[in-house]
């Protein structure tokens, strides 16, 4: 069969079983799971991809699955990532009542899309048709929430990093990967389709300020108010912001997790957590450094102490053209071409830049959804075009990759510079990684 065939009977292979992927997603979606708590998303993902005569690993990072296929193969593997993780927004409407995640960020559809590929690649008898490997990962813990939890896995030897992607980074997942794509939701108004996306990387912090008690009115004279510590910080690092370069887009966004703990008494204990944004590694390693400045300058200005945790965030979202350029076109098949938007900006941040900066990446952003990510408003709107759509897309790149003898994923694989390797990704993980105390 020649490739435009390969394709039709992937994609017959993936309507044949629209329901059921759909189906899938709409399952994970009703049981929003936080991140690295991922055990029905792992285990329903699990089950499924076995059903397709895959071989599954399931809980390669706390939670999470891999399935291999083209194993005894020879030639290039392909990755294709799925997230599993839910986002607390406890004014959803369909938001946990316990917990108050919600997948409103769209994971359920991007494991579901993973899905999809999966089906049309392996029911159709394609893959095996194909000259190289392609893996089906389902991803844990890419929402950077519930820190105070991660530390305690971390602490138990659990975990190594908060984020799902530089933890199997770490553990080896992604060493014989050559190259990998997943897709990632978005309200993209009439458009539909959305290639070549670029996105902040950051470093994520966690602060303490150290007073000293005293009765907050019959001695405060005799206090050390860290509230005041913390509101000193803050005012110092808005006083930075016309010091931050329009080109990096640097974002700086703090909130109080604890602000001391009874009203009669002057904080002695006060808590934030930030993430500190920025479009490169050294944009964002520079606005550290001034916020950092802010944070103890606050705390020397009351006498109080300050304790920094730095925890490596995500790097800057990177794009491939080449595989953008192949994605494009097979996802004209299903939308117009003016539907089609390139070159896309976004200062939120993906933790599949880590993965960018290592190896050729594709990261699509697909319309279908109403409301912005993260809240009350998100909803999916039209289930074929975020479902099937991608699945078929990322099926059909996957064959112009690894057919006759994987030319054109062999090709990329030439030409691509990695703006890191692997060891140069962890010593800059450890480089952003400590305390400091003052």
């Amino acid at each position: 069969m020649d490739k435009k065939q390969l394709k039709e009977k992937v994609c017959q292979a993936i309507d044949e079983n629209r329901e059921k992927i759909i189906h899938l997603g709409e399952s994970i979606y009703k049981n929003p799971e936080l991140g690295y708590k991922e055990s029905y998303a792992t285990n329903f993902i699990s089950e499924e991809l076995k059903k397709l005569g895959l071989e599954v690993e399931k809980n390669i990072a706390v939670t999470g699955c891999r399935a291999r296929g083209n194993v005894e193969k020879d030639g290039p593997r392909v990755a294709v990532l799925g997230e599993m993780d839910a986002v607390v927004c406890k004014e959803h409407n369909d938001a946990d009542p316990e917990t108050g995640a919600v997948h409103a960020c769209g994971h359920n559809i991007q494991v579901a899309s993973m899905l999809g590929a999966a089906v049309g690649l392996t029911l159709s008898g394609v893959l095996e048709k194909l000259d190289g490997k392609v893996d089906f990962l389902a991803v844990p813990a890419e929402e950077y929430v519930e820190l105070a939890y991660r530390s305690k896995l971390k602490e138990e030897g659990k975990i190594k990093y908060f984020g799902g992607k530089q933890e199997l980074i770490h553990k080896g997942y992604f060493d014989d990967v050559d190259m990998a794509m997943m897709m990632h939701v978005l309200n993209l108004e009439d458009k539909k389709v959305l290639i070549g996306g670029k996105g902040n990387g950051f470093i994520g912090k966690n602060v303490q300020f150290i007073g000293k008690e005293s009765h907050a009115g019959g001695a405060p004279e005799k206090g050390i108010n860290a509230l005041n510590a913390a509101m000193l910080a803050l005012n110092n690092i808005h006083a930075q912001r016309e010091t931050f370069k329009e080109s990096e887009k640097i974002r700086v966004h703090p909130i109080l997790t604890k602000g001391g703990d009874i009203v009669n008494v002057v904080p002695a204990d006060v808590r934030m957590e930030m993430y500190v944004r920025g479009r490169t590694i050294p944009g964002i390693i520079d606005a550290n450094e001034k916020v950092n400045r802010s944070l103890k300058a606050g705390a020397m200005a009351i006498g109080a102490k300050v304790k920094i945790s730095e925890i490596p965030g995500y790097l800057p979202l990177l794009n491939h053209h080449g595989l953008d350029t192949l994605f494009k076109a097979n996802a004209s098949e299903f939308v117009k071409t003016e539907e089609i938007i390139e070159d896309g900006d976004f200062t939120g941040s993906f933790d599949f830049g880590d993965v960018s900066h290592l190896m050729p990446s594709l990261h699509p952003f697909i319309g279908g959804i109403k409301g912005d990510l993260h809240t009350r408003e998100f909803k999916n709107e039209d289930p074929e075009l975020c479902y099937i759509v991608p699945a078929k897309s990322m099926a059909m790149t996957i064959i112009d990759l690894l057919f006759d003898e994987a030319k054109v994923a062999k090709d990329i694989i030439k030409d691509f510079e990695p703006k890191m390797t692997k060891k140069e990704y962890i010593e800059f993980l450890e480089t952003v990684s400590g305390v400091i105390t003052e």
